[in-house]
Protein backbone atom coordinates (compact mmCIF):
# COMPACT_ATOMS: atom_id res chain seq x y z
CA UNK A 1 0.00 0.00 0.00
CA UNK A 2 1.29 3.64 -0.46
CA UNK A 3 2.41 5.55 2.21
CA UNK A 4 0.53 8.65 1.36
CA UNK A 5 -2.71 7.99 0.80
CA UNK A 6 -4.07 8.71 -2.91
CA UNK A 7 -7.12 11.05 -2.69
CA UNK A 8 -9.38 10.41 -6.19
CA UNK A 9 -10.52 7.47 -7.44
CA UNK A 10 -10.28 7.15 -11.26
CA UNK A 11 -13.18 7.98 -13.13
CA UNK A 12 -13.60 4.90 -15.26
CA UNK A 13 -17.21 3.57 -15.14
CA UNK A 14 -19.39 4.16 -18.03
CA UNK A 15 -23.22 4.86 -18.40
CA UNK A 16 -23.91 1.14 -18.94
CA UNK A 17 -21.19 0.29 -16.23
CA UNK A 18 -23.73 2.53 -13.95
CA UNK A 19 -26.56 1.30 -15.38
CA UNK A 20 -26.07 -2.81 -14.72
CA UNK A 21 -24.72 -1.88 -11.31
CA UNK A 22 -27.65 -0.59 -10.39
CA UNK A 23 -29.58 -3.64 -11.50
CA UNK A 24 -27.12 -6.20 -11.19
CA UNK A 25 -27.23 -5.25 -7.72
CA UNK A 26 -30.85 -4.98 -6.88
CA UNK A 27 -31.68 -8.32 -8.39
CA UNK A 28 -30.33 -11.06 -6.04
CA UNK A 29 -32.86 -13.77 -5.21
CA UNK A 30 -35.72 -11.92 -4.77
CA UNK A 31 -37.42 -11.86 -7.61
CA UNK A 32 -37.30 -15.61 -7.71
CA UNK A 33 -38.85 -16.17 -4.60
CA UNK A 34 -40.63 -12.87 -3.75
CA UNK A 35 -43.33 -12.80 -6.25
CA UNK A 36 -45.29 -15.83 -4.23
CA UNK A 37 -45.65 -14.24 -0.80
CA UNK A 38 -46.82 -11.17 -2.00
CA UNK A 39 -49.25 -12.38 -3.85
CA UNK A 40 -50.63 -14.49 -0.88
CA UNK A 41 -50.52 -11.42 1.14
CA UNK A 42 -52.82 -9.93 -1.43
CA UNK A 43 -55.47 -12.54 -0.98
CA UNK A 44 -54.39 -14.64 -4.14
CA UNK A 45 -55.76 -11.09 -5.92
CA UNK A 46 -53.66 -10.73 -9.13
CA UNK A 47 -55.07 -6.92 -9.34
CA UNK A 48 -53.92 -5.87 -5.90
CA UNK A 49 -50.41 -7.98 -6.67
CA UNK A 50 -49.73 -5.63 -9.74
CA UNK A 51 -51.01 -2.46 -7.67
CA UNK A 52 -48.49 -3.63 -4.77
CA UNK A 53 -45.72 -4.08 -7.54
CA UNK A 54 -46.82 -1.14 -9.44
CA UNK A 55 -46.49 0.90 -5.90
CA UNK A 56 -43.21 -0.18 -5.18
CA UNK A 57 -41.74 0.49 -8.64
CA UNK A 58 -43.55 4.39 -8.65
CA UNK A 59 -41.47 4.57 -5.48
CA UNK A 60 -38.40 3.38 -5.75
CA UNK A 61 -38.34 5.50 -9.35
CA UNK A 62 -39.47 8.38 -6.76
CA UNK A 63 -36.17 8.04 -4.85
CA UNK A 64 -34.07 7.60 -8.45
CA UNK A 65 -35.00 10.84 -9.41
CA UNK A 66 -34.38 12.59 -6.03
CA UNK A 67 -30.93 11.12 -6.00
CA UNK A 68 -30.24 11.44 -9.72
CA UNK A 69 -30.21 15.20 -8.84
CA UNK A 70 -27.66 14.77 -5.29
CA UNK A 71 -25.28 12.38 -7.64
CA UNK A 72 -25.30 15.17 -10.26
CA UNK A 73 -24.67 17.82 -7.87
CA UNK A 74 -22.05 16.04 -6.03
CA UNK A 75 -20.12 13.09 -7.95
CA UNK A 76 -18.30 11.99 -5.10
CA UNK A 77 -16.85 8.50 -3.54
CA UNK A 78 -19.67 7.89 -0.86
CA UNK A 79 -23.07 8.66 -2.54
CA UNK A 80 -25.66 8.89 0.51
CA UNK A 81 -23.04 9.79 2.88
CA UNK A 82 -21.61 12.64 0.75
CA UNK A 83 -25.79 14.28 0.66
CA UNK A 84 -25.98 13.88 4.38
CA UNK A 85 -22.83 15.36 5.49
CA UNK A 86 -23.31 18.66 2.84
CA UNK A 87 -26.83 18.58 3.99
CA UNK A 88 -27.45 17.98 7.96
CA UNK A 89 -23.60 17.58 8.65
CA UNK A 90 -21.03 14.81 9.43
CA UNK A 91 -22.84 13.35 13.01
CA UNK A 92 -25.64 12.15 10.62
CA UNK A 93 -23.64 11.10 7.79
CA UNK A 94 -21.53 9.61 10.19
CA UNK A 95 -23.96 7.45 11.82
CA UNK A 96 -25.02 6.44 8.44
CA UNK A 97 -21.92 5.20 7.05
CA UNK A 98 -21.50 3.06 10.66
CA UNK A 99 -24.48 1.87 10.92
CA UNK A 100 -24.02 0.59 6.88
CA UNK A 101 -20.71 -1.09 7.70
CA UNK A 102 -21.82 -2.62 10.84
CA UNK A 103 -25.09 -4.15 9.95
CA UNK A 104 -27.03 -3.40 6.41
CA UNK A 105 -24.44 -3.41 3.66
CA UNK A 106 -21.84 -6.13 4.98
CA UNK A 107 -25.11 -7.59 6.61
CA UNK A 108 -26.73 -7.63 3.23
CA UNK A 109 -23.22 -9.30 1.79
CA UNK A 110 -23.44 -12.03 4.58
CA UNK A 111 -27.24 -12.88 3.61
CA UNK A 112 -26.08 -12.71 0.08
CA UNK A 113 -23.13 -15.22 0.74
CA UNK A 114 -25.59 -17.82 3.01
CA UNK A 115 -27.78 -17.95 -0.05
CA UNK A 116 -25.31 -18.91 -2.23
CA UNK A 117 -24.06 -22.05 -0.30
CA UNK A 118 -27.81 -22.57 0.53
CA UNK A 119 -27.97 -22.56 -3.71
CA UNK A 120 -24.71 -24.22 -4.47
CA UNK A 121 -26.38 -27.05 -1.77
CA UNK A 122 -28.70 -28.34 -4.10
CA UNK A 123 -26.31 -28.84 -6.45
CA UNK A 124 -23.38 -30.83 -4.60
CA UNK A 125 -23.79 -31.94 -0.85
CA UNK A 126 -22.24 -29.90 1.37
CA UNK A 127 -21.09 -30.33 4.88
CA UNK A 128 -21.78 -28.26 7.89
CA UNK A 129 -18.03 -27.30 7.71
CA UNK A 130 -18.04 -26.86 3.34
CA UNK A 131 -21.32 -25.09 3.58
CA UNK A 132 -19.72 -22.02 5.77
CA UNK A 133 -16.80 -21.76 3.55
CA UNK A 134 -18.70 -21.59 0.47
CA UNK A 135 -20.81 -18.47 1.22
CA UNK A 136 -16.95 -17.05 2.89
CA UNK A 137 -15.48 -18.16 -0.23
CA UNK A 138 -17.88 -16.08 -2.48
CA UNK A 139 -17.00 -12.95 -0.24
CA UNK A 140 -13.32 -13.55 -0.63
CA UNK A 141 -13.46 -13.89 -4.57
CA UNK A 142 -15.84 -11.12 -5.15
CA UNK A 143 -13.32 -8.82 -2.50
CA UNK A 144 -10.13 -10.36 -4.15
CA UNK A 145 -11.76 -9.03 -7.78
CA UNK A 146 -12.97 -6.26 -6.55
CA UNK A 147 -9.36 -5.28 -4.47
CA UNK A 148 -7.81 -5.94 -8.14
CA UNK A 149 -9.55 -3.51 -10.71
CA UNK A 150 -12.75 -1.20 -10.82
CA UNK A 151 -12.94 -2.19 -14.79
CA UNK A 152 -12.28 -5.87 -14.07
CA UNK A 153 -15.34 -5.51 -11.52
CA UNK A 154 -17.42 -3.59 -13.36
CA UNK A 155 -16.87 -5.93 -16.38
CA UNK A 156 -17.92 -8.75 -14.45
CA UNK A 157 -20.84 -7.14 -13.21
CA UNK A 158 -22.03 -6.30 -16.96
CA UNK A 159 -21.85 -9.90 -18.05
CA UNK A 160 -23.37 -11.42 -14.99
CA UNK A 161 -26.15 -8.89 -14.62
CA UNK A 162 -26.68 -9.23 -18.47
CA UNK A 163 -26.98 -12.77 -17.98
CA UNK A 164 -29.37 -13.11 -15.32
CA UNK A 165 -32.05 -10.51 -17.17
CA UNK A 166 -31.91 -13.01 -20.34
CA UNK A 167 -32.38 -15.34 -17.44
CA UNK A 168 -35.31 -14.03 -16.49
CA UNK A 169 -36.89 -12.48 -19.61
CA UNK A 170 -36.82 -15.44 -21.18
CA UNK A 171 -38.19 -17.45 -18.45
CA UNK A 172 -41.23 -14.93 -18.93
CA UNK A 173 -41.21 -15.15 -22.33
CA UNK A 174 -41.89 -19.11 -22.43
CA UNK A 175 -44.35 -18.80 -19.86
CA UNK A 176 -46.20 -16.37 -22.09
CA UNK A 177 -45.87 -19.15 -24.96
CA UNK A 178 -46.28 -22.26 -23.23
CA UNK A 179 -48.47 -21.40 -20.06
CA UNK A 180 -51.83 -21.09 -19.71
CA UNK A 181 -52.04 -19.45 -16.30
CA UNK A 182 -53.89 -16.49 -17.42
CA UNK A 183 -56.92 -18.16 -18.70
CA UNK A 184 -57.35 -20.60 -15.67
CA UNK A 185 -60.17 -19.94 -12.89
CA UNK A 186 -57.92 -18.64 -10.24
CA UNK A 187 -56.92 -15.65 -12.45
CA UNK A 188 -59.02 -13.07 -10.54
CA UNK A 189 -58.52 -9.33 -10.37
CA UNK A 190 -60.38 -6.93 -8.05
CA UNK A 191 -62.49 -9.26 -6.18
CA UNK A 192 -61.03 -9.19 -3.03
CA UNK A 193 -63.80 -6.70 -0.77
CA UNK A 194 -61.65 -2.97 0.35
CA UNK A 195 -61.14 -2.91 4.11
CA UNK A 196 -58.87 -2.53 6.83
CA UNK A 197 -57.93 -6.19 6.68
CA UNK A 198 -56.89 -5.87 3.29
CA UNK A 199 -54.93 -2.80 3.36
CA UNK A 200 -53.59 -4.08 6.01
CA UNK A 201 -51.94 -7.53 4.06
CA UNK A 202 -51.40 -5.40 1.17
CA UNK A 203 -49.14 -2.77 3.11
CA UNK A 204 -47.48 -6.13 4.07
CA UNK A 205 -47.01 -7.02 0.28
CA UNK A 206 -45.54 -3.64 -0.45
CA UNK A 207 -42.63 -4.59 1.73
CA UNK A 208 -41.74 -7.72 0.34
CA UNK A 209 -42.02 -5.61 -3.26
CA UNK A 210 -39.34 -2.85 -0.96
CA UNK A 211 -37.43 -5.65 -0.31
CA UNK A 212 -37.15 -7.13 -4.10
CA UNK A 213 -35.93 -3.42 -5.13
CA UNK A 214 -33.49 -3.03 -1.85
CA UNK A 215 -29.89 -1.74 -3.84
CA UNK A 216 -31.27 0.86 -6.33
CA UNK A 217 -29.46 3.35 -4.49
CA UNK A 218 -26.00 1.76 -3.93
CA UNK A 219 -24.83 2.79 -7.29
CA UNK A 220 -24.36 6.75 -5.56
CA UNK A 221 -21.61 5.58 -3.63
CA UNK A 222 -19.70 4.95 -7.10
CA UNK A 223 -20.49 8.64 -8.81
CA UNK A 224 -16.83 9.18 -7.55
CA UNK A 225 -15.71 6.78 -10.15
CA UNK A 226 -18.35 7.49 -12.95
CA UNK A 227 -16.95 9.71 -16.64
CA UNK A 228 -18.51 13.01 -16.77
CA UNK A 229 -20.92 12.30 -13.47
CA UNK A 230 -22.79 15.21 -14.16
CA UNK A 231 -24.23 14.08 -17.47
CA UNK A 232 -24.05 10.35 -17.11
CA UNK A 233 -24.79 9.86 -13.16
CA UNK A 234 -28.79 10.74 -13.25
CA UNK A 235 -29.37 8.93 -16.47
CA UNK A 236 -27.73 6.40 -15.19
CA UNK A 237 -30.00 5.88 -11.97
CA UNK A 238 -33.11 6.41 -13.83
CA UNK A 239 -32.48 4.31 -16.84
CA UNK A 240 -31.45 1.45 -14.22
CA UNK A 241 -34.45 1.35 -12.03
CA UNK A 242 -36.90 1.73 -14.63
CA UNK A 243 -35.22 -1.45 -16.04
CA UNK A 244 -36.29 -2.60 -12.59
CA UNK A 245 -39.27 -2.24 -12.97
CA UNK A 246 -39.85 -3.34 -16.46
CA UNK A 247 -37.85 -6.55 -15.30
CA UNK A 248 -40.18 -7.19 -12.38
CA UNK A 249 -43.40 -6.83 -13.82
CA UNK A 250 -42.95 -8.93 -16.79
CA UNK A 251 -41.34 -11.90 -14.33
CA UNK A 252 -43.87 -11.53 -12.41
CA UNK A 253 -46.75 -11.65 -15.23
CA UNK A 254 -44.68 -14.97 -16.65
CA UNK A 255 -44.43 -16.36 -13.82
CA UNK A 256 -48.69 -16.54 -13.17
CA UNK A 257 -48.48 -17.53 -17.14
CA UNK A 258 -47.24 -20.55 -16.47
CA UNK A 259 -48.06 -21.84 -13.18
CA UNK A 260 -51.11 -20.40 -12.74
CA UNK A 261 -52.28 -17.77 -10.00
CA UNK A 262 -52.68 -20.53 -7.03
CA UNK A 263 -49.39 -21.86 -8.58
CA UNK A 264 -47.07 -18.80 -7.66
CA UNK A 265 -49.85 -18.01 -4.64
CA UNK A 266 -48.19 -21.49 -3.28
CA UNK A 267 -44.74 -21.26 -4.15
CA UNK A 268 -41.68 -19.70 -2.13
CA UNK A 269 -39.44 -20.44 -5.04
CA UNK A 270 -41.77 -19.36 -8.24
CA UNK A 271 -39.05 -19.10 -10.77
CA UNK A 272 -38.20 -23.16 -10.26
CA UNK A 273 -41.64 -24.62 -10.44
CA UNK A 274 -42.43 -22.54 -13.07
CA UNK A 275 -39.41 -23.88 -15.28
CA UNK A 276 -40.66 -27.46 -13.60
CA UNK A 277 -44.17 -26.57 -15.13
CA UNK A 278 -43.21 -25.64 -18.57
CA UNK A 279 -39.83 -28.06 -18.85
CA UNK A 280 -40.09 -30.73 -16.64
CA UNK A 281 -38.17 -31.29 -13.25
CA UNK A 282 -34.49 -31.33 -14.74
CA UNK A 283 -34.37 -28.24 -16.13
CA UNK A 284 -35.21 -26.98 -12.92
CA UNK A 285 -31.60 -27.09 -11.31
CA UNK A 286 -30.97 -24.44 -14.42
CA UNK A 287 -32.97 -21.93 -12.27
CA UNK A 288 -30.40 -22.79 -9.12
CA UNK A 289 -27.41 -21.62 -11.80
CA UNK A 290 -29.22 -18.13 -12.49
CA UNK A 291 -29.55 -17.71 -9.31
CA UNK A 292 -25.87 -18.53 -7.89
CA UNK A 293 -24.64 -16.11 -10.87
CA UNK A 294 -27.77 -13.23 -9.99
CA UNK A 295 -26.23 -13.90 -5.83
CA UNK A 296 -22.84 -13.52 -6.92
CA UNK A 297 -24.21 -10.57 -9.43
CA UNK A 298 -25.84 -8.72 -6.48
CA UNK A 299 -22.45 -9.54 -3.45
CA UNK A 300 -20.07 -8.13 -6.68
CA UNK A 301 -22.15 -5.04 -6.64
CA UNK A 302 -22.33 -4.19 -3.44
CA UNK A 303 -18.40 -4.66 -3.10
CA UNK A 304 -18.31 -2.24 -6.32
CA UNK A 305 -20.26 0.11 -4.00
CA UNK A 306 -20.07 -0.06 -0.55
CA UNK A 307 -16.66 0.55 0.10
CA UNK A 308 -16.42 4.00 -1.47
CA UNK A 309 -18.52 4.91 1.63
CA UNK A 310 -15.89 3.99 3.83
CA UNK A 311 -13.49 5.54 1.71
CA UNK A 312 -15.34 8.68 2.22
CA UNK A 313 -15.71 8.48 5.69
CA UNK A 314 -11.82 7.17 6.16
CA UNK A 315 -10.98 10.18 3.94
CA UNK A 316 -12.83 12.83 6.40
CA UNK A 317 -10.97 11.27 9.52
CA UNK A 318 -13.97 9.83 10.82
CA UNK A 319 -12.90 6.14 10.06
CA UNK A 320 -9.83 4.26 10.02
CA UNK A 321 -7.42 6.21 8.21
CA UNK A 322 -6.30 3.38 6.35
CA UNK A 323 -9.53 2.98 4.37
CA UNK A 324 -8.81 5.80 2.38
CA UNK A 325 -5.71 4.73 0.56
CA UNK A 326 -6.26 3.48 -2.96
CA UNK A 327 -3.79 1.07 -4.13
CA UNK A 328 -1.04 2.03 -5.95
CA UNK A 329 -1.11 -0.13 -8.76
CA UNK A 330 -5.01 -1.03 -8.89
CA UNK A 331 -6.46 2.17 -8.17
CA UNK A 332 -8.95 0.96 -5.85
CA UNK A 333 -9.75 1.57 -2.33
CA UNK A 334 -8.48 -2.00 -1.26
CA UNK A 335 -8.05 -1.82 2.32
CA UNK A 336 -12.03 -0.24 2.56
CA UNK A 337 -13.39 -3.44 0.47
CA UNK A 338 -11.04 -5.85 2.43
CA UNK A 339 -12.46 -4.71 5.49
CA UNK A 340 -16.06 -4.74 4.20
CA UNK A 341 -15.16 -8.42 3.00
CA UNK A 342 -13.92 -8.96 6.33
CA UNK A 343 -16.79 -8.27 8.71
CA UNK A 344 -18.97 -9.73 6.32
CA UNK A 345 -17.15 -12.88 6.36
CA UNK A 346 -17.24 -13.11 10.09
CA UNK A 347 -21.35 -11.85 9.95
CA UNK A 348 -22.19 -15.19 7.73
CA UNK A 349 -19.97 -17.37 9.60
CA UNK A 350 -21.28 -16.35 13.20
CA UNK A 351 -24.55 -16.32 11.78
CA UNK A 352 -24.97 -12.52 13.46
CA UNK A 353 -26.21 -11.07 10.71
CA UNK A 354 -29.74 -12.76 11.18
CA UNK A 355 -30.93 -10.67 14.80
CA UNK A 356 -28.47 -7.98 13.50
CA UNK A 357 -30.35 -7.21 9.95
CA UNK A 358 -33.16 -7.27 11.54
CA UNK A 359 -33.05 -4.96 14.48
CA UNK A 360 -31.26 -2.34 11.95
CA UNK A 361 -33.11 -2.76 8.21
CA UNK A 362 -35.19 -0.39 8.90
CA UNK A 363 -33.11 2.32 9.63
CA UNK A 364 -31.53 1.99 6.19
CA UNK A 365 -35.02 3.63 5.23
CA UNK A 366 -34.64 6.51 7.80
CA UNK A 367 -31.43 7.23 6.38
CA UNK A 368 -32.84 7.03 2.65
CA UNK A 369 -35.33 9.49 3.57
CA UNK A 370 -32.43 11.72 5.19
CA UNK A 371 -30.51 11.76 2.22
CA UNK A 372 -33.55 12.08 0.04
CA UNK A 373 -34.37 15.29 2.44
CA UNK A 374 -30.92 16.55 1.74
CA UNK A 375 -32.31 17.76 -1.87
CA UNK A 376 -34.65 20.50 -0.12
CA UNK A 377 -31.72 21.19 2.33
CA UNK A 378 -28.96 21.80 -0.31
CA UNK A 379 -31.71 23.80 -2.78
CA UNK A 380 -32.05 26.01 0.25
CA UNK A 381 -28.53 26.78 1.22
CA UNK A 382 -26.81 26.18 -1.86
CA UNK A 383 -28.97 27.52 -4.45
CA UNK A 384 -26.76 28.65 -7.58
CA UNK A 385 -24.79 25.12 -7.10
CA UNK A 386 -24.58 23.37 -10.31
CA UNK A 387 -27.33 20.64 -11.14
CA UNK A 388 -27.09 19.23 -14.42
CA UNK A 389 -29.89 17.45 -13.44
CA UNK A 390 -33.16 18.66 -11.61
CA UNK A 391 -35.31 16.15 -10.00
CA UNK A 392 -39.20 16.29 -12.12
CA UNK A 393 -42.12 16.88 -10.29
CA UNK A 394 -39.90 19.05 -7.12
CA UNK A 395 -41.04 19.09 -4.56
CA UNK A 396 -43.76 16.48 -4.51
CA UNK A 397 -41.47 13.73 -6.11
CA UNK A 398 -38.74 14.00 -2.97
CA UNK A 399 -41.51 14.47 -0.67
CA UNK A 400 -43.77 11.35 -1.57
CA UNK A 401 -40.38 9.45 -1.46
CA UNK A 402 -39.91 10.87 2.24
CA UNK A 403 -43.22 10.12 3.34
CA UNK A 404 -43.17 6.63 2.05
CA UNK A 405 -39.82 6.02 3.58
CA UNK A 406 -41.35 7.78 6.88
CA UNK A 407 -44.67 5.32 6.79
CA UNK A 408 -42.21 2.37 6.88
CA UNK A 409 -40.17 3.23 9.18
CA UNK A 410 -43.14 4.13 11.45
CA UNK A 411 -44.85 0.54 10.54
CA UNK A 412 -41.61 -0.85 11.57
CA UNK A 413 -42.05 1.13 15.08
CA UNK A 414 -45.88 -0.07 15.72
CA UNK A 415 -45.79 -3.21 14.71
CA UNK A 416 -41.86 -4.48 16.27
CA UNK A 417 -41.41 -1.62 18.57
CA UNK A 418 -38.99 -3.77 20.77
CA UNK A 419 -36.89 -4.75 17.80
CA UNK A 420 -37.05 -0.83 16.35
CA UNK A 421 -35.61 0.27 19.46
CA UNK A 422 -32.67 -2.21 19.46
CA UNK A 423 -31.99 -1.05 16.05
CA UNK A 424 -32.00 2.64 17.25
CA UNK A 425 -29.81 1.38 20.22
CA UNK A 426 -27.12 0.00 17.82
CA UNK A 427 -27.27 2.98 15.36
CA UNK A 428 -27.07 4.96 18.50
CA UNK A 429 -23.64 3.10 19.17
CA UNK A 430 -22.05 5.34 16.17
CA UNK A 431 -22.37 8.09 18.51
CA UNK A 432 -19.29 7.36 21.04
CA UNK A 433 -17.54 5.84 17.85
CA UNK A 434 -17.76 9.14 16.03
CA UNK A 435 -16.56 10.97 19.12
CA UNK A 436 -13.03 9.17 19.78
CA UNK A 437 -12.17 9.36 16.25
CA UNK A 438 -13.50 13.10 16.04
CA UNK A 439 -11.13 13.64 19.42
CA UNK A 440 -8.08 10.97 18.37
CA UNK A 441 -8.45 13.59 14.69
CA UNK A 442 -7.94 16.43 17.12
CA UNK A 443 -4.99 14.98 19.10
CA UNK A 444 -3.23 13.98 15.23
CA UNK A 445 -3.73 18.05 13.88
Amino acid sequence: MSATPTRDLARVLTLRDLVLIVVGTTIGSGIFTVPGAVLRQSGGDLGIALLVWLLGSVLALLGALTFGELGAMLPDAGGSYVYVREAFGKLPAFLLGWTLFLAINTGSTATLAVAFANYLGELVPLAPAAHKLAGVAMIAAVAALNIRGVRRAASVQNWSTALKVTAILALAAAGFLLGDGFGRADARAFTTPLSLGSLSAAGVALLGVLWAYEGWQNVTNSAGEARDPQHTFARAIGLGTGALVAIYLTANAGYVAAVGASGVTASDRVAADAVRTLFGPGAAKLVTLVILVSIFSAANGLALTGPRMYFAMARDGVFFRSLAEVHPRFGTPALAVAASAAWAMGLALTGGFEQLFTYVVFASWIFAALAAASVFVLRLHRPDARRPFRVPGYPVTPALFIAAAAAIVGNTIVARPVQALIGLGIVATGVPVYLLWKRGRKAAS
